[in-house]
């Protein structure tokens, strides 16, 4: 086993110091991050013979982002409602803060982007951001990941006190560009997903009846907003 590490370390030696150094841990399993850092535009790891990207590991590391910082949020302000812990949740694990945090972070310097120009795309930062916490919690486990991101995300990169003085209400910024336009927008609720306390709701953004974005939260309000930031990264300029 430490014969192997060492060959793979020497062969990827690259990577390896790259996450020590952002992180402050050298990976179990580089292949997990390389895949985290595998934009769908430009695959450049390889499973069974098919290419892959890290659209399934962004998937896990929203989920795993969101747990975390729910559950760092109910420990911060144990006086404050559901809303108030929901509200400023979204905003911390919103799309234009995970684009933002990733190139802060360099993770920019890091994606494979072989021939592929996908600059252009406006979230592909945060969803590399959210990839890269999903590789962790494959390799690491959960409660490592945890303290990954409260020590070395949250508390380095994320003031949460000027987070939660800071209103940006995304809905507002939508509806009122709507306005100007003389465009008519909708919020609808397409899915309801799961049950109980744990149920989650997919609101789609629509313009000229066109559907634009989406948004999924554990409240209506909440979906709504995510919905509508990623509507503002789309029309608006920041």
């Amino acid at each position: 086993m430490v014969k192997f590490f060492i060959v793979q370390f020497a062969k990827d030696k690259v990577l390896y110091t790259a996450i020590k150094n952002l992180l402050g841990f050298y990976p179990r399993n580089i292949y997990l991050y390389k895949v985290a850092l595998s934009h769908k535009s430009a695959p450049q790891v390889w499973l069974k013979g098919q290419q892959v990207n890290n659209e399934r590991l962004e998937y896990l590391g929203d989920a795993i982002l969101s747990s975390v910082v729910a559950d760092y949020l109910y420990k911060k302000f144990p006086y404050q409602n559901e809303g108030f812990l929901t509200d400023l949740r979204s905003r911390i694990v919103s799309r234009s803060r995970f684009n933002k945090l990733a190139l802060k972070m360099g993770l920019n310097n890091l994606i494979f982007q072989g021939n592929g120009n996908f600059t252009s795309s406006k979230s592909i930062f945060g969803d590399t951001f959210e990839a890269l916490i999903g590789a962790i919690y494959l390799d690491k486990g959960y409660n490592f990941t945890r303290k990954t991101i409260i020590r070395r995300i949250i508390d380095v990169h994320l003031d949460v006190d000027e987070i939660e003085r800071t209103d940006t209400n995304y809905k507002s910024r939508i509806l009122e560009y709507a306005q100007r336009e003389k465009r008519p927008l909708e919020f609808k609720v397409v899915q309801e997903i799961g049950e109980g306390h744990r149920k989650q709701y997919l609101v789609e953004l629509f313009l000229d009846n066109e559907p634009v974005s989406r948004g999924q939260d554990f409240s209506i309000k909440a979906a709504e907003q995510i919905a509508a930031e990623k509507a503002c990264e789309e029309l608006l300029d920041d």
